[in-house]
């Protein structure tokens, strides 16, 4: 505005001194082990699509991606050998490399072995030979969670985005390694305090700290009835 409307700036500058609203700041939402599991086991393997989507929900879990990272990795960002990695171009035009878990592998090289010579450079493809969408990812996710909430039923009660995939492997990480820079590094934040919002939903920190703390300790007695106590209890005789 000091360029364009020089007039405006003492106007402008005091409306960006207004202090922001405080709103409520929830925890985050994220996956238990054992529903994360029942997720990743919900794909049929034995079809083409199970491959595609056990594929996905592997590699978005395992690396944390954004769903506009997931669906816009390319076929010559994914390296299988000899160590298994992943070039990631996340929000900011910040790039990283991740490594992959074998599992996460192998899950890969199903669906490349199936996917065909598409001329599409994205990793995964839609029916139509086409790349991705978020929408079709989200859609890919309700549907496998539908599936996995039939025997895990705690994920009747939640709301599984593609984020919350991206949050669990954030929770997971920092119980694995009780770091927050490790975490941010991982996810790709460009600041650590962006990452704090998971030590905030992690339990385990808070009880290595009431673990580190001498308790108060807790006066001893034993409580008696006595009789101006009974007395106080018994119903009144005036109204009868």
């Amino acid at each position: 505005m000091q360029y364009r409307v020089p007039s405006c700036l003492e106007q402008v500058l005091s409306l960006l001194a207004i202090p922001f609203k405080k709103t409520d700041e929830r925890l985050v939402d994220y996956l238990t082990r054992e529903e994360m599991q029942a997720v990743l086991d919900a794909p049929d393997p034995c079809v083409r699509d199970g491959l595609r989507d056990r594929a996905m929900l592997h590699l978005a879990f395992a690396a944390g991606l954004r769903v506009s990272e997931l669906v816009g990795t390319r076929l010559d960002e994914v390296v299988l050998q000899p160590q298994p990695s992943i070039h990631v171009r996340g929000k900011g035009r910040r790039e990283r490399v991740l490594p992959l878990w074998k599992t996460t592998a192998k899950a890969l090289r199903a669906w490349l072995a199936v996917r065909g010579n598409a001329s599409c450079p994205e990793l995964f493809l839609n029916a139509r030979g086409g790349p991705l969408t978020r929408d079709g990812f989200e859609h890919i996710l309700a549907k496998h969670v539908g599936t996995a909430s039939e025997k895990v039923q705690s994920l009747d009660a939640k709301r599984v985005s593609p984020h919350v995939l991206r949050h669990t492997c954030a929770m997971h990480t920092l119980e694995a390694t009780h770091d927050i820079r490790k975490v941010a590094l991982w996810l790709g934040h460009a600041h650590e305090q962006t990452a704090e919002i998971y030590v905030r939903a992690d339990p385990t920190a808070k009880l290595e700290a009431i673990e580190a703390m001498l308790p108060p300790g807790l006066r001893r007695g034993r409580f008696r009835a006595t009789d101006k106590l009974l007395a106080s209890l018994r119903p009144s005789r005036k109204g009868a």
